[in-house]
C-alpha cells in the first residue's frame, strides 16, 4: 500500500462569517446595535456577535458566539433562534465566500507557489517545497502565520501530515493528539508515518458521507482506526469504490488513481488601483486622473481576450472610509464607460463641511463579471444605428448625470404603479446580496392583475365615481361584492355617456396590513363604446388605475 505524500493545509475557521463581515463593513456594527437594543444594560466584549448564515432555512455557518449558545451547522432556522434568541440571521451568499477568498489565495501564492483551493476557507499545497525553502515544516507554517497577521486573519490554522485528508484534520485539531505535536498555537504537525495513528481515534463521520457513516456505525465501526483495521480487499467487496476511498483516508494511504493534490495555475489579477497624494475632492479631477488607469484596466482584459460586463469601484477617502459600488453594462465596458462610472460614483458621495476639503486617496477597479471577447463581436450585418443611439444617449447622460437618461424595467408587485422601475441607461439590474422583495417580476403575486394589462397606467390614480341605473353610488359590501350593478362611470370631471356594459367580479388586494396599508378592491369594467377601465376601491372611494385603449 502506497503512502500519501506530505501535505500542508491552511484552514480559516468560520470563513463564511469572515467573508460576510468583510463584504458588509457595517454588518458587525449593526449586529452589535441590534444586540444592544435587545439588552441595553449588558456589557459586551468587542468580538463578533452571534451571527448565523442561512440557506434553505438551515444554518450553513455560524460565529463562535452563536456556537457558545448551542447553534450548530445544519440546524433549522427556527431551532437556532430558539437556542439563541439574540441570534442575527443573514442569508448566505456563496459568491461572496469565493470572491473574498480569492485575494487570500493570491497572497499565499506569492509566498508559496502551487496552491490548490479546496473550497472557500481551505487551501492545500505539497509540504516538501516549502519545507526545503524555509528550512523545515515548522518554519514554513510560521511563515504562513506571519502572512495571516498581515491579512488580519489571526484565526488561521496550519496542518501538516501524510496525505491531504490527514493534514486537513490536523488543521482542525487543537490540543494534544497521537503522533502529533503543536510547536505553537495555530500549527499542528503530524510526524511522518504517524498519520494513521493520528486519525485512529477520530469518528468515522470525518472521512465518510453521512449516509455511509450511518451504515458503518450500524455495523459497529465508529472510529477511523476500526475502519483502518479491516483489509482493503474486504472493504472493496462489501462497499465498493466508496468504501475503498474512505478506507484509504482512514489509513492515510495515497489515492487509488492519479495524484491527490492538483495545484491551480496562477490566476492573473485584473484589478487595478491608484493612490492619490494629496487627496482629490472633485469628481472631475478624479475622473481625469483615472483615464490612464481605466485604459490599463481594459487593455489588461483585452490581452486575455476578455471583456468586462460588470465591475466594482472602491473609493477610499482620507479617513479610511471605503465607498464601494458595483456597476453593470448591457454590452461591455470601454475605458470611457469606466471613467464615467468613476465620475458618477464620486459625484454621489456625501459632502460634509467637516472634512476640511480632503477627498479620495485610493481607487480600485475590480472586474466582477467577464466574458469572452468573441461573444461580443458585432454580427455579420452592421449595428451602426444601435451604436449611434448608444453614443448619443451616453453623451447626454455624461452631461446631465447618471440618472437623467433611463429606460423602464418591469419588476414585481401587485399594483401596476409598483411594477414600473426606471433604470439608468447603460446599466442592468444586479442581484443584490439581500434579495429585494420585488426582485422577481414573475411572482407569485397573489391578487395581482393577470391577463391583459392596461395600455395606460396613471402615475397617480384619478378619483372616480361608479353609479347604478338610479344614480345611487355603487360601493363594496363586507363580502367583497358590489352593492348594485354598475351603470354609469365618471373619472375625474369626465362623465361618460356610454353605459357600463360588462364588468368583472371584484377581487380584494390585501398586503402589508401590519404597516397600515389600506385594503383595496379591484374591478375591471367595459363601457358600451368599447372603452375599458381598471378601478380600485379603498377607504370608501373609487379610483382609476389604468385604461385599456
Amino acid at each position: 500500500m502506497s503512502t500519501a505524500e506530505r501535505a500542508l493545509v491552511v484552514w480559516i475557521p468560520d470563513w463564511p462569517i469572515h467573508a460576510y463581515l468583510q463584504d458588509q463593513p457595517d454588518a458587525e456594527a449593526e449586529a452589535e446595535a441590534e444586540a444592544e437594543a435587545e439588552d441595553p444594560g449588558t456589557e459586551r466584549p468587542l468580538s463578533t456577535p452571534a451571527i448565523a448564515l442561512i440557506a434553505g432555512h438551515r444554518v450553513v455557518a455560524c460565529s463562535a458566539a452563536a456556537r457558545a449558545e448551542g447553534v450548530r451547522i445544519g440546524l433549522r432556522e427556527r431551532e437556532a433562534q430558539m437556542r439563541c434568541p439574540e441570534l442575527i440571521i443573514r442569508p448566505h451568499d456563496p459568491e461572496v465566500d469565493e470572491r473574498r477568498f480569492a485575494p487570500i489565495i493570491a497572497a499565499i501564492e506569492q509566498l508559496i507557489p502551487g496552491v490548490e483551493s479546496r473550497r472557500p476557507g481551505v487551501c492545500a499545497m505539497r509540504a516538501r517545497g516549502p519545507a526545503r525553502f524555509y528550512g523545515g515544516e515548522e518554519p514554513a507554517a510560521v511563515a504562513l502565520l506571519e502572512l495571516a497577521r498581515t491579512l488580519e486573519l489571526p484565526e488561521l490554522r496550519v496542518g501538516i501530515a501524510d496525505g491531504l485528508f490527514a493534514a486537513e484534520q490536523a488543521a482542525r485539531t487543537t490540543g494534544s493528539a497521537p503522533a502529533a505535536h503543536s510547536p505553537r498555537p495555530g500549527v499542528q504537525i503530524v510526524a511522518p508515518g504517524g498519520s494513521a495513528a493520528f486519525l485512529s481515534p477520530l469518528p468515522v463521520g470525518r472521512a465518510a458521507a453521512s449516509d455511509f457513516a450511518e451504515v458503518l456505525q450500524g455495523l459497529g465501526i465508529r472510529t477511523l482506526g476500526a475502519l483502518a483495521a479491516l483489509p482493503e480487499s474486504a472493504v472493496r467487496e462489501r462497499f465498493g469504490a466508496t468504501g475503498v476511498a474512505t478506507h484509504r483516508r482512514a489509513t492515510a494511504a495515497g489515492p487509488v488513481h492519479g495524484v491527490e493534490l492538483r495545484p491551480r495555475d496562477p490566476v492573473r489579477e485584473f484589478a487595478v488601483e491608484l493612490a492619490f497624494e494629496p487627496p482629490l475632492d472633485s469628481a472631475d479631477q478624479l475622473a481625469f486622473a483615472c483615464v490612464t488607469l481605466a485604459e490599463r484596466f481594459i487593455a489588461g482584459l483585452a490581452e486575455e481576450r476578455l471583456v468586462c460586463t460588470a465591475l466594482r469601484i472602491e473609493l477610499t477617502d482620507d479617513i479610511g472610509v471605503r465607498h464601494e459600488r458595483e456597476w453593470a453594462h448591457p454590452h461591455r465596458f470601454t475605458a470611457s464607460d469606466t471613467v464615467g462610472r468613476i465620475r458618477w460614483q464620486a459625484s454621489a458621495l456625501p459632502q460634509t463641511g467637516e472634512r476640511g476639503g480632503a477627498g479620495i486617496t485610493l481607487i480600485r477597479i475590480t472586474p466582477t463579471h467577464t466574458d469572452r471577447a468573441a461573444a461580443h463581436e458585432p454580427g455579420l450585418w452592421s449595428t451602426e444605428p444601435e451604436e449611434r443611439v448608444h453614443h448619443h444617449l451616453s453623451r447626454a447622460q455624461t452631461r446631465l448625470g447618471h440618472a437623467a437618461v433611463g429606460t423602464m424595467q418591469l419588476t414585481g408587485g401587485r399594483r401596476l404603479a409598483d411594477r414600473q422601475r426606471l433604470v439608468p441607461w447603460g446599466t442592468t439590474r444586479i442581484r443584490s446580496r439581500a434579495r429585494s422583495p420585488r426582485a422577481s417580476a414573475a411572482g407569485p403575486w397573489p391578487g395581482a392583475l393577470t391577463g391583459a394589462i392596461p395600455s395606460r397606467v396613471f402615475p397617480e390614480p384619478f378619483p372616480a365615481e361608479l353609479r347604478d341605473a338610479s344614480g345611487t353610488p355603487v360601493s363594496v359590501d363586507t363580502e367583497d361584492l358590489l352593492t348594485a350593478p354598475p351603470a354609469q362611470l365618471q373619472v375625474a370631471q369626465t362623465r361618460f355617456p356610454q353605459p357600463v356594459q360588462d364588468w368583472s367580479h371584484p377581487w380584494p388586494l390585501r398586503e402589508r396590513w401590519w404597516e397600515g396599508a389600506p385594503e383595496r378592491i379591484r374591478l375591471q369594467l367595459q363601457l358600451a363604446g368599447g372603452d375599458a377601465w381598471l378601478l380600485s376601491y379603498e377607504r370608501g372611494a373609487w379610483f382609476a388605475e389604468g385604461r385599456y385603449d
